[in-house]
């Protein structure tokens, strides 16, 4: 991570962090559920379809993000006339594609 980026900081609100928090225990929950699934020998299909699950779960996670990220920090630097967050914002809806 770059030395610039590290000096940034995101603005998300109480509600918000409440929000991500959450689903992300659920995550966290899904794959511990997982990982039992695993040691007792569960049905393939039915691990994938949990798989599948905490996926779309971290998905959602990454959506709600993305969403902030567009409407606070890369809106404030584009009216500070900063471009470079666009090449920026490029290579994160790409990481974000790989999924």
């Amino acid at each position: 991570m770059e030395k610039e980026t590290q000096c940034r900081k995101s603005h998300h609100s109480e509600a918000t962090k409440k929000d991500l928090t959450t689903r992300l225990n659920r995550v966290e929950g899904q794959i511990r559920g997982i990982k039992g699934m695993i040691a007792n020998d569960v049905y393939c299909d039915d691990i994938i379809t949990q798989l599948a699950a905490s996926q779309a779960a971290l998905n959602s996670v990454a959506r709600i993000l993305l969403d902030g990220h567009l409407k606070s920090c890369v809106k404030e630097r584009l009216l500070e006339g900063d471009d470079e967050v666009l090449d920026e914002l490029v290579v994160t809806i790409q990481k974000l594609m790989r999924k």
